[in-house]
């Protein structure tokens, strides 16, 4: 496919949120690569925050797009939500849903999902008032800097989570890895980090935009987090990739490791 490669300094003009919305979180209605993908993050999220026992004061979201549902299940298990992401126009299509604005995505399907791996479908009002209630910022971050949500001053985190955000920020592996370093130093010693990559993706569409993504293994993405001082708890591979038509992944990762205590 030609045409121009976004990355970098171009999401800041280029990256539609609600283009995207549409692209990858449809749900039922949309392709059945994203619905799979998707289902899988949410099953891997519910786990880690009930059953995984990840849980505590503050989690930080880094690269959040314009997406809640991968809070919906830790919201839960924490008592404050930091929200982040390096355009403003993501910040403000968050907004707009924790605000109830007309407009505001209609995230009730994945709500409603979670609610019935949670065993009661009869919550998702009280799940989506739950999570407006546990968000307190959305911050600017940049996950190529050594402080990733510089200038703003947030206290150690009990988990940092980061979703389909490292791989298309990140220009190389160096980077990749300082990047993973830089989320782990938001961490508490015993923090969790959370993180969930396209594998081998060498771009994605967002509408009729090419976007660029990093291809990184699954055993890139073990090492980096190991290196940074973590012990990885679960690695879940799944061969499930994007529709070709929208990304060039070939599988996905999901990660949850423990910081230790002199990383």
């Amino acid at each position: 496919m030609e045409g121009k490669l976004y990355a970098g300094e171009d999401y800041k003009k280029e990256f539609d949120p609600q283009d995207n919305l549409k692209t990858y979180y449809a749900f039922d209605s949309g392709t059945v690569a994203e619905n799979e993908i998707l289902k899988f993050n949410l099953k891997n999220l519910f786990q880690t925050f009930s059953s995984g026992g990840v849980g505590g004061d503050i989690l930080i979201d880094i690269g959040s797009g314009p997406t809640i549902y991968q809070l919906l299940s830790a919201c839960e298990a924490f008592r404050e939500i930091i929200v982040s992401d390096y355009t403003e126009q993501n910040l403000w299509e968050l907004e707009k849903w924790l605000k109830k604005e007309p407009g505001a995505y209609d995230w009730s399907p994945a709500v409603q999902y979670v609610c019935e791996l949670e065993g009661d479908r009869s919550r998702c009002q009280e799940k989506e008032s739950r999570l407006r209630r546990t968000v307190t910022q959305l911050l600017k971050c940049d996950v190529t800097q050594p402080h990733p949500l510089a200038p703003a001053q947030v206290p150690p985190a009990d988990c940092v989570l980061t979703l389909l955000a490292l791989e298309s920020a990140c220009p190389d592996a160096d980077a990749y890895r300082a990047a993973i370093r830089g989320l782990v130093s938001l961490l508490k010693p015993g923090g969790h980090l959370v993180t969930m990559a396209a594998l081998r993706s060498k771009h994605y569409m967002v509408g009729a935009k090419k976007f660029f993504g990093l291809p990184l293994e699954k055993e890139t993405v073990e090492k980096a987090v190991q290196e940074a001082g973590c012990q990885v708890l679960r690695c879940e591979y799944c061969p499930i990739s994007y529709s070709e038509v929208h990304s060039t992944n070939e599988g996905i990762c999901f990660v949850v490791a423990r910081k230790g205590p002199r990383a």
